[in-house]
């Protein structure tokens, strides 16, 4: 146990405090995936309206969150902002902000496939039905687009849950500063914790996201 670095584990509430950093990522997952899917769903219908302006400000916005690094945005977020603006926000808040920024391009890019790939029959079906265009996407399109996208949107979720170690660059204490911290404070006694702590991290992130994406293999099978 010693030589694998494995022994700082049980000292004290090192295991426990790992297990806090590992809900602040799920946590701050869950809630940037909550709020991507709402704006994303709203972009994805925009994106494929006949507005050329809003589709040309949507392309450029999806590219830049395409181009640019999340860490790059965590840092104009939280300390650009405080700097150019005075905003005295939290590093959870910037964590939020940005997760939330790329997930809803993300997800906005998935809803704008999902419903371009319904048949343009079923669009006229519906409006020969004399229904409105608004019923027509509540009854008719959205059920059918939202079937699709959960297991693509459950992909997302797992996609943030690993980039969320990003946010220790912040300052953020979650479940990789958790155990660097555990690694100095017992570099001298346990010099090789940082072999076990690590790995012990590696299947903290696996025990979360692998059910998650075996969830959105079976659903995709299963609606295929």
């Amino acid at each position: 146990m010693q030589s694998l670095g494995l022994d700082v584990l049980f000292k004290g509430k090192n295991f426990v405090r790992l297990l806090g950093g590992l809900w602040v990522a799920v946590r701050i997952s869950l809630i940037s995936v909550a709020i991507s899917i709402v704006l994303g769903l709203v972009m994805g219908v925009l994106m494929t309206g006949k507005s050329r302006v809003l589709k040309a400000v949507f392309r450029v916005y999806l590219e830049i969150v395409r181009i640019m690094p999340q860490i790059v945005l965590l840092f104009v977020v939280y300390f650009g902002t405080t700097r150019v603006f005075g905003w005295d926000l939290s590093s959870e808040a910037s964590a939020i902000i940005v997760f939330s920024f790329w997930g809803t391009a993300e997800m906005g890019d998935l809803v704008r496939g999902a419903l371009i790939s319904i048949p343009r029959i079923q669009y006229e079906s519906a409006e020969a039905l004399g229904l409105t265009t608004g019923q027509v996407y509540r009854y008719v399109i959205l059920p059918q687009t939202v079937r699709r996208l959960i297991p693509l949107s459950i992909n997302l979720i797992t996609r943030m849950i690993k980039t969320t170690s990003l946010v220790m660059m912040i300052g953020m204490v979650e479940v990789l500063k958790v155990a660097q911290q555990i690694i100095e404070a017992n570099r001298k006694t346990s010099p090789n914790a940082a072999f076990g702590l690590f790995a012990v991290v590696m299947l903290l992130y696996f025990a979360i996201c692998w059910p998650i994406s075996r969830l959105a293999g079976y659903l995709e099978k299963r609606w295929a």
